[in-house]
C-alpha cells in the first residue's frame, strides 16, 4: 500500500500536466489562425489605377559607324582619251564629266541609225498611203476581169454546144478563165498582206522597231565615251591623261564618296517584323551619350547570323555631327509602334507578359480576382491593355506574391502616374 500512494498521485499529476499542455497548444493554435486570418482579411496592396496614356514601343540596337566605300571609276568600251577636265582633289558633283573618249564613230554610229528609223518609217507610211491602195485597186481590177471573162467562157459554151464554134475555143476560153481566177486570188492576197495585220505590215512594223532599238543602242555607246561622276564626292586620284587608250576594266579614277555615314547594328532576329526600309531612328555615340542624331533604316540583311541569332541593318546618317568617326561605338533607338491616348498599365502588374496567357491581379469588390488580358503595345515602363480591363480599374503588383484568388485586401493607390 505505501508504493501504491505515491505512484497513483505521480499519474494523476503527469495528467493534469498533459491537460494544461494541450489546453495550451490549443489556445496558441487558434490564437495564430485568428492572426493569419485577420492578415489575409486585411493585407495591405499597393495598386495601380489603369489610365490612359500615349505608349510608344522602340527597339534599341548597338553597332558601329562605318564610313562610305572608296569608288573605281573606268571606261566601259575601248577608246581614245578626248580630255581630262579635272584633277585630284576636285568635289565633284554626281552626273559632272570626268573623262571624255573622241567620239566620233559613236556619233556616226547613231545618225546611221536614226537614218534607218526614217527608212522604216517611210516603208511604213508607203505600205499606208501606196502599197494598200494600189492593191485595192488591182484587186478591183481583178474581180472585174473575173466577171468578164466568167461572161466570156459561158457564150463560147453556148455556142460550142450549138456547133458554131470547135471544142479548141472552148478549151482557150475555160484557160482564159482560170487565169483571171489567179489573178484575183493573187491580188486578195496582195491587199490582206498590206493591211495592218498582214505579213508585209507586220515586217515593216518590226523593222522599225528594230532601227528605233539600234538607235537606243547607239546613244548608249556615245553615252560611253562620257565617263562621269556617280555620285558626289572628292577625287583623291586619277591615271589617264589625253592621247591615252583606255579599255574596260581598268581603274582610271578614285573617287572618295559624299554619301551620308551608316551605322551598322545587330538587331535580335526576335524583332524583325517591328523593321522596315525607310523607318526614322535616333542614334547616340558611347563617347557623347547626351547628343543625339536622326538617322534613316536602308538596309536589312536577307539572311540571319546563326551564331547571334540577329540580323545585320544598316542606317543612313544625312546630317553626321563633325565627331562621328569611323568604328564609334553607337546605339540607335527605332520606334516601330506609337499608340494615342490608350489603354495602359505599368509592366510590372502583368503577370506572365510574355506568354500567350497574360493575366494581372484586379480588384473586384474589395478582393483580388485573377483577370486575363490582351496586350498591345509595350512601351517603356508601361504596355498597352487591349482587352480585359477598363479605365479606372485598379491592379495589384505582380511582386505581390502572399495573395491568393478571392481574398480580401485592402488597396493603397500607388502615387506614381503614368507618363
Amino acid at each position: 500500500m505505501k508504493e501504491t500512494e505515491p505512484t497513483n498521485a505521480l499519474a494523476r499529476a503527469l495528467r493534469f500536466i498533459g491537460v494544461r499542455r494541450a489546453a495550451w497548444l490549443t489556445a496558441i493554435a487558434l490564437i495564430i489562425f485568428i492572426a493569419f486570418s485577420q492578415a489575409l482579411r486585411d493585407q495591405r496592396v499597393i495598386v495601380h489605377q489603369v489610365t490612359r496614356s500615349d505608349v510608344v514601343q522602340s527597339i534599341v540596337a548597338s553597332g558601329r559607324v562605318e564610313s562610305p566605300l572608296r569608288v573605281n571609276i573606268g571606261s566601259q568600251i575601248i577608246g581614245t582619251v578626248a580630255s581630262v577636265p579635272v584633277v585630284e582633289g576636285d568635289v565633284v558633283k554626281a552626273g559632272q564629266l570626268l573623262m571624255l573618249l573622241e567620239d566620233g564613230e559613236a556619233k556616226a554610229s547613231l545618225a546611221q541609225a536614226h537614218a534607218a528609223v526614217v527608212q522604216a518609217n517611210t516603208r511604213l507610211l508607203q505600205l499606208r498611203e501606196v502599197g494598200l491602195p494600189l492593191a485595192l485597186q488591182v484587186l478591183r481590177q481583178a474581180e472585174v476581169n473575173l466577171h468578164n471573162m466568167y461572161r466570156q467562157y459561158e457564150r463560147i459554151r453556148e455556142l460550142e454546144a450549138q456547133g458554131f464554134v470547135g471544142l479548141a475555143q472552148l478549151d482557150d476560153a475555160q484557160r482564159t478563165l482560170d487565169l483571171a481566177k489567179s489573178h484575183l486570188s493573187a491580188a486578195q492576197v496582195q491587199v490582206k498582206t498590206n493591211r495592218s495585220q498582214g505579213s508585209d505590215y507586220l515586217l515593216a512594223q518590226a523593222a522599225l522597231e528594230q532601227a528605233n532599238a539600234n538607235v537606243q543602242i547607239a546613244i548608249a555607246k556615245l553615252s560611253y565615251t562620257q565617263i562621269q561622276a556617280p555620285v558626289n564626292g572628292t577625287l583623291i586620284s586619277h591615271d589617264v591623261e589625253r592621247g591615252n587608250v583606255v579599255q574596260p576594266g581598268k581603274t582610271l579614277m578614285v573617287l572618295s564618296p559624299e554619301d551620308p555615314m551608316q551605322l551598322v547594328v545587330q538587331i535580335d532576329e526576335k524583332n524583325l517584323a517591328y523593321i522596315q526600309y525607310g523607318q526614322a531612328a535616333i542614334g547616340s555615340a558611347d563617347a557623347y551619350p547626351n547628343e543625339r542624331f536622326e538617322a534613316t533604316l536602308t538596309y536589312i540583311n536577307p539572311s540571319i547570323d546563326p551564331q547571334r541569332g540577329s540580323v545585320k541593318v544598316k542606317f543612313s546618317v544625312p546630317n553626321p555631327p563633325a565627331y562621328l568617326k569611323q568604328d564609334m561605338t553607337v546605339s540607335v533607338d527605332i520606334e516601330v509602334a506609337h499608340r494615342t491616348n490608350a489603354l495602359v498599365v505599368p509592366v510590372e502588374v502583368v503577370f506572365d507578359s510574355t506568354s500567350n496567357a497574360p493575366w494581372v491581379m484586379k480588384i473586384n469588390d474589395g478582393r483580388a480576382q485573377h483577370q486575363p488580358v490582351q496586350l498591345g503595345v509595350r512601351g517603356s515602363g508601361k504596355v498597352e491593355i487591349i482587352s480585359g480591363l477598363q479605365q479606372g480599374d485598379q491592379v495589384i503588383s505582380a511582386n505581390t506574391t502572399t495573395l491568393i484568388e478571392g481574398q480580401r485586401v485592402h488597396a493603397v493607390l500607388n502615387n506614381s502616374k503614368l507618363k
